[in-house]
Parts: structure tokens; C-alpha cells; sequence
């Protein structure tokens, strides 16, 4: 029970505490929902996918599985961008993970860029004039002159 309590809270400090923030944030600078919802999406599925690509040869977990266990090999593992190789006696580097991984992980990254550039154009792109928010004026709204410009 005390192992799945700390599962619990673990999960919710890894996952949903920077999900809230970054949500909230998003909102609070008033960042279309939709644009949030992809960014989310394709970073959450970069850091997995990003994950499994940096963890695959090594056999902490399951030795007899790893890439690297029968061949005599050491393990070598790069984070960015993420990738693991087997290092064989001559020295040799050779990777472990296939094109399609990879291909995913660099596509949910550029997703996710995509979504950070393109949110201030999304934001700027709102009507001006009309209310929203708790009442508060949307972007683009000219403030009235204050008295020592007029």
C-alpha cells in the first residue's frame, strides 16, 4: 500500500504538477487551448519516446534483453539527441534503435518548437475589442492616452 502511495505521488510530481503549469501559464497569456493541448501532446510524447530511446541498451533492468548483453559489448548512451549504442571490442560505436523512434521523437519535437513559435502569432490573431476573460481586454486593445499625452 505504502509502495503505491509513493507511486501515486511520484506520478503526480513528475506529471501533473508540470502539466498544470504549463497549462496555467498558457492560459494565463492567453494561448489558444488547442495550441496547449498539441504542445502537451507532442512533449510529453517526446520525453517518453526520448526516454525509451537513452534507456534501451542498458540492462539494469532486464539484462538478458538488452542489445548489448550477448555481444561482449559496453553499453554508451547519449542524451541529446537520444540514442544508445553498443560499444564492441574494436571500438566500434553501433546504435540500437531503429529509424522509426527516432523519426517520432524528431517529429514530436517539432511539434512542440512548432507550438511555442507559432503561439504569439495565435495570440496576436485574437479579435480586438471584445471582452474575455474575467473581464479583462483581450490582446490588441489600445489603451486609452494617459492625461500628460493627451
Amino acid at each position: 500500500m505504502l509502495a503505491l502511495l509513493f507511486f501515486l505521488c511520484a506520478v503526480f510530481v513528475v506529471f501533473c504538477v508540470p502539466t498544470w503549469v504549463v497549462w496555467r501559464l498558457g492560459r494565463r497569456v492567453r494561448v489558444p487551448r488547442w495550441m496547449l493541448v498539441v504542445f502537451l501532446l507532442a512533449g510529453w510524447l517526446m520525453v517518453s519516446v526520448g526516454w525509451t530511446l537513452t534507456l534501451n541498451a542498458q540492462p539494469f533492468l532486464f539484462p538478458e534483453t538488452s542489445p548489448c548483453y550477448g555481444s561482449g559489448s559496453t553499453p554508451v548512451t547519449r542524451y541529446f539527441p537520444p540514442d544508445s549504442f553498443c560499444r564492441h571490442a574494436d571500438g566500434e560505436l553501433r546504435t540500437v534503435n531503429g529509424t522509426d523512434r527516432k523519426l517520432v521523437f524528431w517529429t514530436a519535437a517539432a511539434t512542440a518548437v512548432a507550438m511555442l513559435v507559432g503561439a504569439p502569432f495565435a495570440r496576436c490573431r485574437q479579435p480586438v475589442g471584445t471582452r474575455g476573460d474575467g473581464g479583462r481586454w483581450l490582446p490588441g486593445h489600445v489603451p486609452p492616452l494617459p492625461w500628460w499625452a493627451r
